[in-house]
């Protein structure tokens, strides 16, 4: 019985550690760049590849104002003309799912 009792426990471990690899974290990745015509592009998605169809991006003003709402669409990207104001990007998966990035930081064409 003890033989069959040790086999089940490792069979358990066995299973639950490839469990476990399955619900690894992945990190939410978000890029911006300018684009003729005045635009700003983002680009969202995780590190582990996957896309962000439907994710919020909202382009928020120094003041907190919403300056454009929007979602980022089925190509996980969205296209916005550059507010004249400053402004930061906020990409918004979920809560531990957040980035934010700073006009200063986004690419000049």
């Amino acid at each position: 019985m003890t033989l069959i009792r040790l086999t089940r426990a490792c069979a358990v471990l066995i299973l639950c550690a490839g469990a476990s690899t399955q619900a690894l974290a992945h990190n939410p990745m978000c890029e911006c760049k300018e684009i003729p015509g005045e635009q700003i592009q983002c680009t969202g998605g995780f590190s582990d590849g996957s896309g962000a169809p439907g994710v919020t991006l909202d382009v928020i003003g120094y003041d907190e104002t919403i300056l454009v709402p929007g979602k980022l669409g089925a190509d996980s990207t969205l296209t916005f003309k550059k507010p004249s104001a400053e402004f930061y990007v906020l990409f918004d998966a979920g809560p531990g799912h957040v980035v934010e990035i700073d006009q200063a930081d986004i690419q000049a064409q």
